[in-house]
């Protein structure tokens, strides 16, 4: 039945919500891996952001236990889960990409321990790469952090290098923060703090939520015995204007959001000075759409300052503590382009 009107859908305990936009490749591809989970305890709801591929009457047809929620202009990312979201009822959210495959027990481990300890707030399952399964996935990894001046980087991927899985990050850990390809978390925690902010668009927004849940006393777990496989770039390619535009602008907006106010222009000013750098050098290199990215990306922070002073009020409501854990006490910055830290396990935290 088509939920254009939003009525609620009443879940079992857990929610799989996978977002979809024009994604019928893989939606016939990847939906069979996620309807072998060995764990039965869920929902399956396809959230449909306008496609105009036939993606809704193949879900219908040939996945008929599947709810469908549909959005009558797409929303992106964010959108799409703030538009959604407050109609699905289940104890657990887990926020999945169209482009993910699921091995059977990846929900299992995680649920199980979320279950006994309601301290975790949200978790993340480990991240390979779809198209080489050997490798880490760009998003996420083996979980994600976040250095000193707010440059993200991962368990298995620091900048561009992306490491092999040799099982060499597969203990579960606290993180910093986990990926929105493929989250857990606690549905009444979501809403409490207002879920996924819709003025990211797309990029980053997951890693604010996993701010905000950080500072409102909450950890956040990888589950390596939990595996999924991401395609990745799928909606928005990287390298992209689009993308560089978002992620910088982001960056920067997440960080006035939830930094504590006696870190706050410290930290923003040095991160505007690396900004300045990395545009200068895209100027001298000829790179003008990374260039004008960059630029844009600061124009748009500076000029609606006010929108986001009042996102940080809205944020610190819920503020408990700062919390530490997953944040590198360096610059990753330095730490890879100056000493030719390239891989996870060499960094010193």
């Amino acid at each position: 039945m088509s939920k254009l009107q939003h009525p609620h859908i009443k879940c079992k305990k857990v929610a799989v919500a996978l977002l979809g936009y024009n994604s019928l490749n893989y939606i016939k591809k990847f939906i069979p891996s996620i309807l072998k989970t060995t764990y039965t305890d869920y929902t399956l709801v396809y959230i449909d952001n306008a496609s105009t591929d036939n993606s809704v009457a193949y879900v219908k047809e040939h996945f008929p236990s599947a709810e469908i929620f549909q959005i009558s202009k797409n929303q992106g990312f964010t959108g799409g889960y703030t538009q959604s979201l407050p109609y699905i009822d289940a104890k657990y959210y887990v926020l999945l990409n169209s482009d993910v495959e699921v091995t059977p027990n990846w929900l299992d481990p995680i649920i199980e321990d979320m279950e006994k300890d309601e301290t975790i707030g949200a978790a993340q399952p480990k991240l390979l790469h779809e198209p080489q399964k050997e490798l880490f996935d760009y998003a996420g990894a083996s979980g994600g952090f976040m250095d000193k001046y707010g440059f993200m980087f991962c368990r298995g991927r620091i900048f561009d290098t992306i490491e092999k899985d040799l099982n060499q990050y597969n203990d579960p850990m606290e993180i910093f923060w986990a990926s929105g390809a493929c989250m857990i978390v606690r549905s009444k925690l979501y809403r409490q703090l207002g879920g996924l902010d819709n003025h990211f668009y797309a990029h980053m927004e997951e890693i604010d939520l996993c701010w905000r849940i950080k500072n409102a006393g909450y950890k956040i777990l990888v589950y390596p015995a939990s595996t999924v496989y991401h395609v990745g770039g799928s909606i928005i390619t990287y390298g992209s204007y689009t993308k560089l535009y978002h992620n910088f602008r982001n960056n920067l907006v997440m960080m006035l959001k939830n930094l504590p106010k006696e870190k706050l222009l410290g930290t923003l000013f040095i991160r505007m000075v690396f900004d300045g750098v990395a545009a200068a050098r895209a100027l001298i290199t000829f790179r003008f759409i990374e260039f004008r990215a960059i630029f844009m990306a600061h124009f748009h922070f500076y000029t609606q300052m006010k929108r986001w002073k009042s996102r940080r009020n809205e944020a610190l409501k819920h503020y408990v503590r700062e919390s530490r854990t997953g944040i590198y006490c360096r610059s990753i910055v330095w730490d890879y382009f100056a000493r030719n830290l390239k891989k996870f396990d060499q960094l010193k935290f």
